[in-house]
């Protein structure tokens, strides 16, 4: 081994082991790494960001800003709305979510995909009385199936194909090995996998996980109160409390106005509809000195008062890219800069009897917010959050579906007849779906995710450090005395299987950079065809099916479903086996 290499090996080590340890970004991590190797002097600085323009990075943006004007123009959601149609049986549900799902993820982001079905998904469950925890893992499940047909179905194919020598892999290259373990794995899912979903947050009723009808109460303004005259603001912040109480409405002569501004001034008389646990109600009652008007006890139904007029009162989660992770709704004055009342949390299915303005929230979380109709939708967005019970609330503009669909049909076409290269095709439609008006200039920044685009541009010099001095050939050693005399399938299979092991516990397209150079290495010493490593270990990168972490669409669906870390593995691991059994046959079949 060479100093230089030993250099490479101490980098991706320590790259790993933070990756593991989850501590930091991944995209803080993958910069690390592209800056010890330029101290290392293993990379040109000429070179080192050229991972900024490689076309793999290029189209993996324009990808995830078509999959915006998509969502914009209406396309997944008429999808989805044809699922409210099955009916409650459970095979039924499964097997329409996760076809659903894997078909829009083949040619959309994974992660979008799955946002737009989870509140379907959990609606569906609450209408038939069953716990969202049988439909969510599936569903996460089936858009990471779903993005193994397709070039730009998930980063993962697209960074392989930029390993290919000669011409790239072409738009549905993909797809024979891709549609056989999708639709392996939606048979396996429909018919058994279901079954060993952990059940979590059963509802006899189908209700919602929030019954704040509860606690709402009806507090009066008496007169000569020290508060007459000030501020909302005012009174929430002098209480000195640990009460949490919200205020949902301000009654001021028979006139209600909902979701009030912390800076209206109150009068002798008005009446505050507030929301409150009996101990909080008690404790605010005499810190304030309001007195108790009516109440509404233990009713079964949201009050009227809270969602009439212009105010919608919905669920949404948080999710990876939201910018209330570690924050609280205080620190972020939530209700001042949004105009969005938090009225209560959920955290792995049980609502959380803290002080919500005080709790720092996590990926996941569930929030019930009230807010005003014309921008709740847009204020949900900015802060990274998706809807999941309010069905009504559209994250997007225009609903021009047969404009959206022309555009990306059209990038398509000209993809699989040759005229244009796909990062050139795709970012041509990209940038049509800002020309026309789908997204605005800001709504296609906000849609990149720009953690992806920094891990892969900063990876990919870092993978090329591996392949240049050598290291992924001594790798490719070690495996080769491992595999010897092995069958071109068991190869292919140790591939395949030490990329998912990887992808389980690293970024998937991490995994892809690192584990593409050293599968080519062994290819050549073996007399394999490339092509049939690298679909190997396109199939293990995109196949994270066994931790939470190992893909953004798995840590989604965490908290609404009330997974567990080790509840992952009970599905995860037989289907990653199939996968296996099904994906070596078909690879060898197509690229022997």
């Amino acid at each position: 081994m060479t100093l230089e290499q030993g250099i490479v090996f101490a980098v991706l080590g320590t790259t790993l082991g933070l990756f593991v340890w989850n501590r930091l970004r991944f995209d803080v991590v993958s910069m690390l790494a592209l800056l010890a190797i330029a101290v290392a002097g293993l990379v040109p600085s000429d070179e080192l960001f050229a991972g900024f323009g490689h076309p793999a990075v290029v189209t993996v943006a324009a990808v995830l800003v078509i999959s915006q004007g998509l969502v914009n123009g209406g396309v997944v959601d008429n999808l989805a709305k044809l699922l409210g149609k099955v009916g409650h049986r459970p095979t039924l549900q499964v097997l329409m979510l996760t076809a659903v799902v894997a078909l829009c993820s083949g040619f959309i982001n994974n992660v979008g995909a799955l946002a737009l079905l989870m509140p379907v998904a959990v609606w569906m469950s609450r209408e038939a009385g069953r716990s969202p925890s049988l439909l969510l893992m599936p569903l996460a499940f089936g858009s990471l199936l779903g993005g193994t047909m397709t070039l730009i179905g998930t980063p993962p194919n697209i960074i392989i194909a930029s390993y290919r020598e000669g011409d790239s892999f072409g738009l549905f290259d993909f797809a024979p090995v891709g549609a056989a373990i999708t639709l392996a794995g939606i048979a396996f899912i429909t018919l058994v996998g279901w079954r060993l979903t952990p059940r979590r947050q059963d509802s006899d009723d189908g209700g919602k996980l929030f019954s704040v009808g509860d606690y709402v109460t009806e507090l009066k303004v008496p007169e000569d109160s020290s508060f007459a005259g000030g501020t909302l603001h005012n009174l929430l912040t002098r209480a000195e409390s640990e009460e949490d109480v919200v205020v949902l409405a301000l009654i001021r002569n028979e006139e209600r106005s909902l979701a009030p501004s912390t800076f209206k001034v109150l009068q002798e008389g008005d009446v505050l509809l507030v929301e409150a646990d009996t101990d909080s109600l008690q404790a605010f009652l005499d810190n304030t000195g309001l007195e108790l008007a009516s109440a509404s006890e233990e009713s079964d139904e949201t009050p009227p008062e809270i969602d009439a007029g212009d105010i919608l009162l919905t669920e949404v989660v948080i999710t990876p890219e939201s910018s209330l992770q570690n924050q609280t709704a205080n620190r972020l004055n939530l209700r001042e800069r949004h105009g969005l009342n938090v009225v209560a949390l959920a955290r792995q299915g049980h609502r959380l009897k803290r002080r919500i303005g005080d709790v720092r929230f996590q990926v996941g979380d569930i929030l019930l917010v009230q807010g005003h109709e014309e921008s709740l939708g847009t204020e949900l967005q900015q802060l990274g959050c998706l809807p999941l019970a309010e069905r009504g609330l559209r994250l997007g503009r225009d609903r021009r579906t047969l404009l959206a669909g022309g555009l990306f049909i059209a990038a398509i076409v000209s993809i699989v007849a040759g005229w244009l290269a796909p990062p050139v095709a795709l970012v041509g439609c990209a940038v049509a779906m800002v020309l026309t008006g789908l997204l605005n200039p800001s709504d296609a920044y906000k849609a990149i995710d720009w953690s992806v685009i920094v891990l892969l541009a900063a990876m990919i010099p870092v993978g090329g450090a591996l392949e240049a001095t050598g290291g992924a050939e001594l790798i490719a050693a070690q495996m080769l005395m491992i595999s010897e005399g092995l069958a071109p399938a068991l190869v292919l299979g140790v591939l395949l299987v030490g990329t998912m092991l990887l992808s389980n516990v690293a970024n998937n397209a991490a995994a892809a950079i690192l584990v593409a150079p050293i599968a080519l290495s062994m290819a050549t010493e073996l007399d394999m065809a490339p092509d049939a490593v690298l679909m190997a270990v396109a199939v293990g990168a995109s196949c994270a099916f066994l931790t939470p972490i190992g893909h953004q669409s798995n840590a989604l669906v965490m908290e609404p479903g009330g997974y567990r870390f080790g509840d992952y593995w009970r599905l995860g691991l037989p289907l990653s086996v199939l996968v296996t059994v099904v994906a070596v046959p078909v690879i060898l079949m197509v690229w022997s």
